[in-house]
């Protein structure tokens, strides 16, 4: 059994100024995503429609830009929505404030998809072109948020086993019992597994459309085993079935995928 470092969550100061680790957490997964869309762009299909003229290499940078404003709206939009809508309802200016409740990654990825709409409308490119260009830019993103998750001793697991080798006991859980560090499941499969996944299927063509399938099949599946082993939101507990909010929300998000999938099959065979 282990006990979680406690680890200050302010990296360091400058002044009054305190920058914390969750912070550059953010900033590493940004960082990671425009090192990952330029490598991208020399990469089939892509590096084809660079020659041609119809990518550019801003055009990573123009993505991340507009991605990080309606993730940021999207996420905490998710957040009101799909996890205290009651609450906010009552407390309707308490909802611009991300550091009372964070966010949702269900709510940022709709905002995620409002932003690959605005570039493709914008840009004058197809939408699952996009969508495919996007999806294995993301999951490390996801590993780095992970960590700052860990870093801050929140999201911890539900109870393991004392026998657990790795089970960690997480003070701010207010129980001195082992639990799963989830933190680093999600790390690993979330972030790491599934970026090692559609990197490798992305750098082969495929019907389009069918990475960005793959990747909410692929997050949907990973996320939904991940809830398994983390501790429920105290004020929600577990819904029917007994799965957590996270699992509900992955059901639509895999069988989203699934569609797109086999619609963008059909789609390559019928041109």
């Amino acid at each position: 059994m282990l006990t979680y470092p406690n680890i200050d969550p302010v990296a360091f100061s400058i002044g009054p100024l305190s920058v914390h680790w969750y912070g550059l957490t953010y900033l590493v997964g940004f960082v990671l995503f425009v090192v990952l869309g330029r490598l991208r762009l020399r990469h089939p299909p892509y590096a084809q429609l660079v020659q041609q003229g119809q990518w550019q290499v801003r055009d990573v940078e123009d993505l991340l830009f507009i991605g990080v404003l309606c993730i940021i709206i999207g996420g905490r939009l998710g957040y009101v929505l799909f996890y205290k809508p009651g609450y906010y309802l009552a407390h309707p200016l308490e909802i611009p404030l991300i550091n009372k409740g964070g966010m949702a990654f269900h709510g940022a990825l709709l905002g995620s998809i409002v932003a690959m709409v605005w570039f493709a409308l914008t840009r004058r490119r197809p939408f699952w072109q996009v969508a495919d260009f996007v999806a294995p830019c993301v999951p490390l993103g996801f590993a780095a948020g992970r960590i700052g998750n860990f870093i801050n001793g929140e999201l911890w697991g539900r109870l393991a086993s004392p026998d657990l080798p790795w089970g960690m006991v997480f003070p701010h859980s207010g129980s001195m019992q082992p639990r799963h560090p989830s933190q680093l499941y999600q790390f690993l499969l979330e972030g790491v597994l599934l970026f090692v996944i559609l990197w490798l299927f992305a750098r082969r063509e495929h019907a389009q459309g069918r990475v960005a399938a793959l990747f909410l099949m692929g997050y949907g599946s990973l996320r939904f085993v991940a809830e398994f082993f983390r501790e429920p939101d105290a004020f929600l507990g577990l819904l029917p079935l007994g799965m957590s909010m996270g699992q509900w929300l992955c059901v639509p998000m895999i069988a989203a995928g699934a569609g797109v999938w086999i619609w963008a099959g059909r789609r390559a065979q019928a041109h």
